[in-house]
């Protein structure tokens, strides 16, 4: 067997040791005569690798006490609508950071359930930057502000954490939970699929502050409910068990690496490889995004001769570097950098682009 280098949006990569322990574990869990995806939800096993996943990402992100993590399933997809119907609480309007794809879908599904105010946008950028906070115009009786950090098909992300008031701020951080530290106290809800930086597809983390909770609109289905999820342990239905196991693995993997400040170190410098590589190629290779707003996760770039990608992605798969196509909607391509990805990955990413590049300019 010979694993690739692969530099998927998403599902993204996961750590090898990881993936090497749940291989090791898959047939039987911690001596108890069976898988973990064989175990009941509800038993004291599984109820103790809910207990200690939960811990250890409280841990990682300095959770305050008084906010509930949950593990929940339907993805950030789901999440577009579950927060709106959990925090409107009577009132009508609730205002949208309009940064791109993501932060659109966010807003066309919202508006299924309340006013859809846009409190700052960079469509006429063509969501090449992040509007600053002093063009932001929210709505007076807003109920929340939604912003997504990182908008993983543009590459644009926002290096800054908004200040809200007394307004709760709401993130999807779907691909940038874990790759650096936040102040979890600056936000009211904070939600991200799991397949980027957390784990497999199949569970979505929501951090919620208390205060908030008990909003839940009468007519949500009570699956869709953040009390009644935390009053039952994110256990209303069958868990994602599997999921869930496998995200422990992944909060173990980052602790032991020695947290948020040493994944953010190398996150960093995975990202300033590729910037520089695409910034010093004379032209041949282009990033359109505001130098201030680059993704540490999701670094996009074109060739000047479009009629070359499809060589590009050839070689480069040919080379073990796979899923390296932009999406449809930008082109080009696009390499997705996550905490999983080795630094030796982008490495050999690099060195393919320099040569490609004297091969073919």
């Amino acid at each position: 067997m010979s694993r690739v280098y692969n530099f998927s949006a998403g599902p993204g990569v996961l750590p090898e040791t990881v993936l090497a322990r749940a291989r090791d574990e898959l047939l039987e869990w911690d001596d108890a005569g069976a898988s973990v995806m064989e175990i009941s939800h509800r038993s004291k096993d599984f109820l103790g690798i809910a207990e200690q996943t939960e811990n250890d990402l409280r841990v990682l992100l300095g959770v305050p006490e008084h906010y509930k993590v949950l593990f929940l399933q339907g993805g950030a997809t789901l999440q577009f609508a579950m927060v709106p119907m959990n925090l409107l609480g009577g009132k009508k309007v609730a205002d949208y950071i309009n940064t791109g794809h993501w932060s659109r879908k966010a807003m066309a599904e919202a508006e299924r359930f309340t006013n859809v105010h846009i409190g700052a946008t960079s469509e006429d950028s063509k969501f090449t930057t992040v509007p600053p906070q002093s063009s932001w115009q929210l709505h007076p009786d807003t109920a929340y502000v939604h912003f997504t950090p990182n908008e993983t098909i543009g590459g644009l992300e926002c290096h800054w954490t908004p200040d809200t008031g007394d307004v709760p701020l709401v993130a999807d951080m779907s691909s940038t939970i874990l790759s650096r530290p936040i102040d979890v106290s600056k936000f009211g809800v904070i939600y991200a699929g799991a397949q980027k930086n957390i784990g497999p597809a199949g569970v979505t983390v929501v951090i919620v502050r208390e205060d908030l909770l008990g909003k839940t609109a009468a007519s949500a289905p009570s699956l869709f409910d953040y009390q009644k999820q935390a009053e039952n342990g994110s256990m209303m239905n069958t868990a994602p068990t599997f999921a869930w196991y496998m995200s422990g693995l992944v909060f173990e993997w980052l602790k032991e690496l020695g947290g948020l400040s040493v994944m953010a170190e190398i996150n960093e410098r995975k990202a300033s490889k590729l910037y520089a590589c695409i910034d010093g190629s004379a032209g041949f290779y282009k990033n359109q995004i505001d130098p201030t707003c680059r993704s540490r996760m999701n670094v996009t770039f074109t060739l000047a001769q479009s009629q070359l990608d499809a060589v590009f992605l050839k070689r480069a798969q040919e080379a073990g570097l796979v899923a390296l196509k932009g999406h449809r909607s930008v082109g080009g391509m696009r390499a997705s950098i996550y905490n999983a990805m080795p630094e030796k990955g982008v490495d050999m990413l690099v060195d393919f682009m320099v040569s490609f590049q004297q091969r073919h300019a």
